[in-house]
């Protein structure tokens, strides 16, 4: 069996449903050809790339320009469904396609060479990291100049110009330089398909003298590159199953833990299913959260080792079987290498790959084949969740503010919380806000996002740009730390640009707050802005913009009435001021784990 990549000959939409990236509400993207005709004039290489980005979902391109690409963005701006949004830089740029992609199931960026290519690196390899579809386009050096031995201006001045390359094969899973017309199709489609069915980022290299010629493959029937999707090892799959089924079976008390690979593997639905067939209790890990519904009737929260959400480790820990689905354990996940599992306890279903307890593993095994033939074979098992349910005391209540008083962060989550539903999404910035906001309860519907595996500090402000223009209908929550911002905050002005109506909270506290918790030192303390002017001063009377400063619980009232109300069609930009030592107990006790396994000695030789 194959699937189309793109079927231009064909009045019906080919589908993607082996190949697609899935975004985390489950709904896999579908590849629609162009509705809108073209002549022979338009089937120049830069309209072919943009037509095929239109084609797997892609509408928005997030682009700097650069000598190298100026024509290449021309050629991308002309095409009627797709719009290019210029930023304030490459790295902004990258994070941008990477919360469009986590929103759409794919997003894509455009810079120039060299310069661009390894100013955007970092953003790519978080995607990489993330499992993230992200089409890295990068205008190159004129064909004419490769092999030549010339000098090139944005290079490190030497005549090899494979620098920017090498360093893209380490955080892509293809790269494509295309240099000349007569197999630029096939690498373009090559690149595009690999990244959809890896669900990783690519690069695809374009030198600048070729985006604005046509070639008889830009026509308006190219051949259609198509792709095989990846299937289970029947043999494997039923033997991986017959294991399982066995092992878990025995067990008296089951439980299943959500894992953010998760999204890569597109089983968010087959493992809600095995979640209602087996009647298990269901945590997810931290970078899992919202991959899995909350509102769940045997949802039992966050499993993160010491800083779980309450009631949530001690089910897990103290159960006789787990299945890890898509898992990462790092050691951020593992808050410094301490989760109380053990390996003879565990299932760890990979994407491709199921490893029952000690042994033995299985191969070539999807993960959503895996789920829907395990759903039919597991006897139904409640007993995690009536003993989770038994135990389960709910959470103290968060003491009343006394007038005026000093604005306190669990005060401020709690007002957020109060606001969520299933039009709104979370951007949670790597930080206190990781913690505080792994306490919300997502409603149904409601978007959530951060980048745990990388933890790339700025990331949320471009994320935030790209999901909420991937997701205009919701109105996307984006909570900052003061550090973190001063990274990226140039962007906001793209926001505003792109009419966004996007709610930040910026948490000021003077400093990096989360590396004061693993190791403490002046070089944690910044230089304090006043972030409201500054946004005002973005603005400058050319956007939608309304921006605030709260100190205290009245005055945050206040400003979510506004942001929700009379402001709510515009980027409302609120500025909380906190002490420096607010912090949630989750990141005082992560903290302190993570600093102890940083600093371990050296083994003996």
């Amino acid at each position: 069996m194959e699937t189309k990549i793109c079927s231009l000959n064909s009045s019906k939409p080919a589908t993607c449903n082996d190949v697609c990236a899935l975004p985390s509400n489950g709904v896999v993207s579908t590849i629609q050809p162009s509705s809108i005709p073209f002549n022979s004039s338009e089937a120049t290489l830069g309209r072919h790339l943009a037509r095929r980005l239109v084609q797997i979902g892609v509408n928005d391109v997030f682009a700097v320009p650069g000598d190298f690409n100026l024509t290449l963005l021309d050629h991308l701006i002309a095409e009627p469904e797709l719009n290019l949004i210029g930023c304030c830089n490459e790295l902004n740029a990258g994070y941008a396609a990477d919360g469009y992609a986590r929103a759409r199931g794919v997003g894509a960026c455009a810079v120039t060479f060299t310069v661009g290519g390894l100013s955007i690196l970092n953003a790519i390899a978080g995607a990489y990291s993330e499992n993230l579809p992200v089409i890295c386009i990068v205008g190159g050096p004129n064909s004419n100049d490769y092999g030549t031995n010339r000098i090139l201006h944005h290079t490190i001045g030497l005549p090899d110009f494979s620098q920017e390359l090498r360093c893209f094969q380490t955080v892509t899973c293809y790269q494509a330089v295309v240099n000349n017309l007569d197999d630029a199709h096939e690498l373009i489609d090559t690149a595009i398909s690999t990244a959809l069915k890896e669900s990783k980022p690519v690069c695809i290299s374009l030198s600048c003298n070729l985006s604005a010629i046509p070639h008889p493959t830009f026509s308006r029937e190219p051949v259609p590159f198509s792709l095989s999707p990846k299937s289970s090892n029947k043999m494997g799959l039923e033997a991986a199953v017959e294991a399982t089924v066995s092992f878990l079976n025995k067990a008296v008390k089951p439980v299943m833990v959500g894992g953010p690979k998760l999204r890569a593997a597109k089983s968010c639905k087959a493992f809600v299913e095995l979640a209602d067939a087996c009647g298990y209790a269901v945590s997810v890990m931290p970078s899992a959260k919202g991959l899995f519904p909350e509102h769940h009737p045997r949802f039992i929260g966050t499993y993160w080792g010491a800083i779980s959400t309450s009631f949530c480790a001690e089910i897990v820990e103290s159960a006789d079987a787990y299945i890890f689905a898509g898992p990462i354990f790092n050691d951020y996940s593992s808050v410094g290498y301490s989760l109380l599992l053990k390996k003879e306890k565990a299932i760890i279903v990979e994407p491709d790959r199921v490893v029952v307890g000690s042994g033995p593993a299985f191969g070539c095994v999807l993960m959503n084949d895996f789920f829907v033939a395990l759903a039919k074979r597991l006897k139904r098992n409640t007993t995690a969740y009536e003993n989770y349910s038994r135990i389960y005391v709910s959470e103290g209540v968060v003491p009343k503010s006394k007038p005026k008083e000093a604005l306190r962060v669990n005060v401020l989550f709690q007002h957020i919380q109060k606001m969520l539903s299933g039009e709104t999404a979370v951007i949670a910035e790597t930080g206190d806000s990781w913690f505080n906001c792994q306490k919300l309860k997502l409603p149904p519907g409601c978007g959530y996002e951060f980048q745990m595996q990388y933890g790339s500090i700025g990331w949320s402000v471009g994320a935030t740009l790209g999901y909420a223009q991937a997701v205009p209908k919701k109105r996307v929550f984006a909570c900052i730390g003061d550090g973190s911002f001063q990274v990226t905050a140039q962007d906001v002005s793209t926001m505003l640009r792109c009419g966004q109506k996007s709610i930040i909270f910026l948490i000021n506290n003077g400093g990096y707050t989360i590396e004061v918790e693993i190791h403490d030192g002046p070089y944690n303390v910044i230089k304090n802005w006043n972030y409201t002017a500054l946004v005002d001063a973005i603005c400058n009377d050319e956007g939608n913009c309304w921006t605030t400063k709260v100190r205290c619980e009245e005055e945050l009232i206040e400003a979510i009435e506004t942001a929700v109300g009379p402001k709510k069609d515009c980027l409302c930009f609120i500025e909380v001021v906190a002490h420096k030592d607010d912090t949630s107990k989750e990141l005082l006790e992560w903290g302190s784990r993570v600093s102890a396994a940083n600093s371990r000695p050296p083994n003996p030789q």
